[in-house]
């Protein structure tokens, strides 16, 4: 949540090599916890429909980093009421969001 708020912080001071650093450190860290809660419930997590992705052009910067550290509080709270499918879900698409932010940062470079 640091990196994640720090990122936030970054974007509105315009620096978007800080943003991307941040991010990225988000992301691999999120690839860690998504493999940890994913061992209670593979069968369930291969096959859910919310899997999959809207792709869409335009990606706002603030707005998805906004949303990704929303969904990051209510991963932590499926966490503390011991719902791990719920986390799973909601670090999945947190991390999604984030990965949409580091493809719209590479494409203004």
């Amino acid at each position: 949540m640091n990196s994640l708020n720090n990122s936030i912080k970054a974007y509105g001071e315009k620096d978007e090599k800080q943003v991307a650093g941040f991010v990225w450190s988000v992301v691999a860290e999120l690839e860690y916890a998504l493999f940890l809660l994913s061992i209670e419930h593979q069968g369930e997590i291969e096959t859910s429909s919310w899997k999959t992705s809207s792709h869409s052009k335009e990606v706002e910067i603030e707005l998805t980093l906004s949303s990704a550290r929303d969904l990051l509080k209510e991963a932590k709270s499926s966490v503390e009421a011991n719902d791990l499918y719920e986390a799973y879900k909601r670090t999945w698409m947190a991390r999604n969001h984030l990965l949409k932010v580091q493809e719209a940062l590479e494409k203004k470079k």
